[in-house]
């Protein structure tokens, strides 16, 4: 039997499929399609399938990510989507925090509200924060707010009151009376999407959770239909955010759950990697087509963050800690007002792409610099099935970049890599430095596309000494989806002091979501003895603004959590406050569904390495005849020197001069990086 996992990116889409008898690991990835997602999944599939002779009946796990979701908030391509709330609380989404997005650029401006105030209503009803009712729920407002915002057209609808994540009582009522006013249209709400304080924040989760609701649901529909014409019978999963998987009737109630789908796989496929080499601390570092996503690991695990903006709109929810910057081989390069170079965030995507790919695109790429520089094949790519246009590129770059700023064309494109990796080095430090972290003590995990092509310089750049290439890189999100569980998270949210008095109704808070999360489980048809459950609870001293994350060990008492806090303040702030009071703010539970799957299997190649032939790269100092090994016929414990150039199908690693590297029992390359 096989498993197969894809991840939908916005320039290509990636497939890896698992021989479960053999462990061996098949790779592929071609051009995503972005009218239809899901047309470039089914091309790859068909072309899997048929080039390896594989029966649709013999996928036994099929594993999606996807930024579909990511995008519609991106593009505004949601629905129109209306706002039912507590009298007085019209204006929440408007007013938010009130801050400014560049304190000194009055350029900027806060995004405009995914619902207009036209299509925000107020309803009678309020519960005050210790979560009792003070006003009662005016049932003929709601209906009357229903039919109001059906006159408007709208095709989705967010319920959001105050303090519901107390008692919901108000808000599941409401939701019964849309629905049954409003059967067709998609209802979010707010108890249900995320049940915690921080009014702003739960109504724009809820808010966004409805806006692409109905599309994201269409596009499933899609993929779903793909997938039976194909033949493939097995129940598909998809990864979100938290880097778990979930069916897709979760995808339909939680869509907003998938808005860093692709990018938590390949942080799980990370850290499942570098566990298995012996390398627990990691700084993931993914450059694909159109942005590059960053993330710290630490002893083996991923850091995790509970919020993140999505085109400056908040979203709140448990998440893999990913930056993400406008930063890969389609970002364009190009000059400002006052003649300066700039590369991104605009990208070339899939269409056109960049000048080279040869599809009517004129804008020079950070891809057409590295063609220019030979630094990827200026032929082909994806192992001879994309041919290159070298001679475009260069007209590209000489045209929009040389000329105007009088340089040589090579100078040109070697200042857009430059002011690229300047970009992902600034992302590293992001994710690292800035937070405590000292960059040495980590290794380099580079992966996507254009990862290893750029990697040593980001590494020099950044300090790092130690650089990790997997196998097929360009293809690990696909490959952590295979390396996934299910899993999903419950949230009671309940701002009360940690003490013994406050105490077993934490626990008794733990022991509902349990519950709640064993039912989950059965809908995912998950079995007794494969459910795992994970206690984290987010606590700060009181008077903080916000909170920190304690895992909540099996038989840990009080006196146990408030240690484990003091660390990690200490670890998180460089102090603890003894004798200060901590207050609990949300309980966390991570309910995980354990997958079967088989190991893989590196199949090593034999004897001394042998250069496939040789060409002419650009360097700093100039061109330099260098060696291009194909990346198959590398043996274990291979070692190579720079200048050299590593081809596979879905990715270049480029070895510069008085670099080297040594190839590990798994097949990854581990590369020493000068300074």
């Amino acid at each position: 039997m096989y498993r197969i996992g894809f991840d939908v990116g916005g320039t290509f889409t990636d497939f890896t499929l698992h021989d479960t008898a053999t462990g061996a690991m098949r790779h592929f990835k071609l051009p995503s399609t972005p009218a239809d997602p899901s047309e470039a999944i089914e091309h790859g599939l068909r072309s899997l399938l048929d080039s390896l002779r594989i029966a649709p009946v013999e996928i036994s796990f099929i594993g999606h990510g996807t930024t579909v979701a990511t995008n519609m908030v991106i593009e505004r391509r949601g629905v129109a989507t209306g706002l039912i709330t507590t009298r007085g609380f019209r204006d929440v989404l408007e007013i938010g925090r009130q801050v400014r997005p560049h304190l000194y650029d009055y350029t900027v401006r806060t995004p405009e509200p995914l619902v207009p105030r036209e299509r925000r209503v107020e309803v009678t009803e309020r519960i005050d924060a210790a979560g009792s009712v003070l006003v009662p729920l005016n049932e003929a407002e709601v209906l009357a707010a229903a039919d109001a915002l059906a006159a408007q057209g709208v095709q989705a609808i967010a319920v959001c009151f105050l303090h519901s994540y107390l008692n919901q009582e108000h808000e599941r009522r409401a939701a019964e009376l849309v629905r049954a006013r409003l059967p067709q249209a998609y209802l979010s709400a707010s108890s249900g999407v995320l049940p915690e304080f921080r009014e702003f924040e739960r109504f724009s989760t809820t808010v966004i959770n409805a806006y692409i609701g109905p599309p994201m649901a269409r596009y499933l529909d899609r993929f779903l239909g793909r997938l039976a014409a194909i033949g493939l019978t097995a129940r598909p999963y998809t990864i979100h955010s938290n880097g778990g998987l979930m069916s897709v009737d979760s995808v339909r109630t939680f869509p907003v759950r998938c808005c860093l789908s692709g990018p938590a796989a390949g942080v799980v496929g990370a850290a499942a990697i570098g566990r298995a080499a012996g390398l627990p601390d990691l700084i993931t570092f993914d450059a694909g087509g159109t942005s590059t996503d960053v993330s710290l690991i630490e002893r083996g695990v991923p850091a995790f963050a509970s919020s993140r903006t999505i085109a400056d709109y908040p979203v709140r929810s448990p998440m893999v800690d990913v930056h993400v910057i406008g930063a890969g081989g389609g970002s364009i390069a190009w000059l400002d007002d006052a003649g300066a170079l700039k590369v991104g965030p605009r990208s070339a995507g899939a269409d056109p792409g960049p000048v080279a790919y040869g599809n009517r695109a004129t804008e020079p790429t950070l891809t057409d610099a590295n063609v220019v520089l030979h630094r990827l094949d200026p032929v082909s790519l994806l192992g001879g099935r994309m041919p290159v246009n070298e001679a475009a590129a260069h007209r590209a770059i000489a045209t929009r970049v040389a000329a105007p700023m009088g340089l040589a064309v090579e100078q040109a494109a070697l200042g857009i890599i430059r002011i690229a990796v300047a970009n992902m080095s600034r992302a590293i430090r992001t994710v690292s430095t800035e937070r405590g972290h000292d960059v040495r003590d980590f290794a380099l995990f580079a992966y996507g596309g254009a990862g290893p092509l750029h990697a040593a310089a980001v590494a020099a750049e950044c300090g790092i000494s130690r650089v990790v290439v997997p196998v097929e890189p360009g293809t690990l999100c696909a490959r952590g989806i295979l390396l996934s569980d299910v899993s999903f998270d419950v949230t009671r949210g309940e701002i009360v002091t940690a003490d013994a008095q406050s105490w077993q109704r934490i626990l008794d808070h733990y022991a509902a979501m349990q519950s709640d999360g064993g039912l989950w489980l059965e809908s995912e048809r998950i079995a007794a003895d494969r459910r795992r459950f994970d206690r984290v609870v987010e606590a700060r001293y009181r008077g903080q603004n916000h909170e920190i994350q304690v895992r909540l060990a099996d038989g840990m008492g009080l006196d146990g959590f408030l240690a484990a806090f003091a660390a990690a303040h200490r670890r998180e702030y460089g102090y603890d406050v003894p004798g200060r009071a901590i207050e609990v703010v949300n309980c966390r539970l991570k309910v995980i569904g354990l997958i079967d799957r088989s190991e893989t299997r590196f199949v090593a190649a034999e004897g001394s390495p042998h250069a496939r032939t040789t060409r002419q790269v650009y360097f700093g100092s100039g061109w330099m005849e260098a060696p291009v090994f194909d990346r198959g016929g590398l043996a274990v414990g291979a070692r190579l020197s720079g200048p050299a150039v590593i081809d596979e199908m879905s990715a270049t690693t480029l070895l510069p001069p008085g670099c080297s590297v040594i190839v590990d029992r798994a097949g990854n390359l581990l590369m020493d990086v000068a300074a």
